[in-house]
């Protein structure tokens, strides 16, 4: 599976057109849809992004909670009511929607965040402060990870 890798900074132009990160399209480009899906995140002031395929996976992940349910409402509004489709231009180009610039309070540049399966779009400086502490938490707990199949 290929993974969204490393951090990108990226103009936004006048019309809201921002070019995808040619490695971010190279890790979409097997799927079925020729864009990303994007929507506003609910637990920070970004951007949430992934292929159509990773999208599937969660509407599935989703669709294992309770049938209407308050968990089950609750993401489903938070998520697909608010995805939506962005096609590639012929250079490669998304138009990201107002709706998503305001939450993510972006301007002028953008910041493609890669999360592995999944990436995010943020305003640059509020990535910056979000990383460093992130970074800070990280180290105050001294978070280890136990890598997956390992059995050592």
């Amino acid at each position: 599976m290929a993974l969204f890798l490393s951090t990108f900074m990226n103009k936004l132009d006048k019309k809201g057109r921002v070019s995808v990160p040619a490695s971010f399209r190279l890790v979409l480009s097997g799927q079925s849809f020729q864009g990303i899906v994007a929507f506003r995140s609910y637990k920070f002031p970004a951007i949430e992004g992934m292929g159509l395929d990773r999208m599937q996976r969660l509407s599935e992940s989703v669709d294992q909670l309770d049938l209407f349910s308050e968990t089950q409402e609750d993401l489903t509004t938070s998520i697909f009511a608010d995805a939506q489709m962005l096609g590639f231009d012929g250079d490669g180009r998304i138009v990201l929607p107002q709706i998503l610039l305001d939450h993510a309070k972006i301007a002028e540049r953008v910041a493609f965040v890669g999360q592995g399966a999944t990436f995010q779009i943020w305003n640059p400086e509020a990535f910056e402060a979000h990383q460093n502490e992130a970074r800070k938490r990280v180290q105050e707990k001294q978070a280890t990870l136990k890598l997956r199949g390992d059995h050592a």
